[in-house]
């Protein structure tokens, strides 16, 4: 009787999440949230019909499973909730995911926020210095951005900056273990896909000593999981100048992500 027990407890705790994502996606995306969601993201009404819908299902489920928290005296909104899901949730497209099941908080500042920092120099003096962020992602299940960041990277979907896209790029980083610039691949790809960024990372830190024109921003020049992060938003807002100048890895994006950001130009 326990062993019964046992396995149909198991089987409960399998089915239970599936069957609360699938009520969740099946419920009516509110009228208003549509209204949000077009003003917010720039690409929404490009997107084919089934990916309209799709990003619908997955805005549901991250809003229901996320705690947003206002900072600094912001109020949280339903503008807030759906820039920010619509954009996250846009990464996840086509892809046989969990909805950052990792994540559980997102803190949200009115404008770039400040982060003290101590260091040690060789005599062991601490000293300590402030740094204005745009975002920050943790892996330990929380997301802040600033708001007016977050709304500055949808006023320009071209430009190849987006707080959002870099942030929740992390959180898909950090999947693996590590936030390394590696996300979970299949395995056959791993080699493929080390070799590519691996020789991206190598130009880009070129390019940044040498000032040299880049198409990506000198910031992913900073560690691999940096590059992953800043090459997923050029991927997103400036597909067609990184898949002439970089086909590799525009390649490689776009294998892992499963859309094509040029049907959206």
């Amino acid at each position: 009787a326990i062993v019964v027990l046992m396995l149909v407890l198991m089987a409960v705790l399998v089915w239970w999440p599936r069957w609360q994502r699938r009520r969740i996606e099946q419920a009516p995306f509110p009228s208003e949230w549509l209204a949000y969601l077009e003003q917010s993201l720039p690409v929404y009404k490009k997107l084919s019909v089934e990916d309209q819908q799709q990003l619908q299902q997955l805005m549901k489920v991250f809003i229901s499973g996320k705690s947003f928290f206002g900072c600094g005296g912001l109020q949280i909104n339903d503008e807030i909730r759906i820039s920010v899901a619509g954009q996250a949730c846009l990464l996840l497209l086509n892809r046989s995911t969990s909805v950052y099941a990792n994540l559980h908080y997102i803190l949200v500042y009115p404008e770039a926020f400040k982060k003290t920092s101590q260091q040690v120099d060789t005599a062991g003096v601490i000293a300590e210095s402030e740094t204005g962020l745009l975002g920050e992602s943790w892996n330990n299940g929380k997301v802040i951005l600033s708001w007016d960041d977050v709304t500055r990277g949808v006023s320009d979907f071209s430009d190849g900056h987006n707080v959002v896209l870099h942030e929740f790029a992390h959180q898909l980083d950090a999947e693996s273990g590590s936030t390394n610039g590696a996300p979970p691949l299949r395995h056959n790809r791993y080699s493929v896909w080390s070799k590519v960024l691996s020789t991206e990372y190598d130009q880009l830190q070129r390019d940044a000593l040498s000032q040299h024109q880049h198409v990506m921003d000198y910031y992913g020049a900073t560690n691999p999981a940096e590059f992953f992060a800043v090459a997923t938003e050029t991927f997103f807002e400036k597909p067609q100048q990184m898949s002439e100048r970089h086909p590799e890895l525009f390649d490689q994006l776009k294998a892992y992500y499963c859309v094509d950001p040029k049907m959206w130009v």
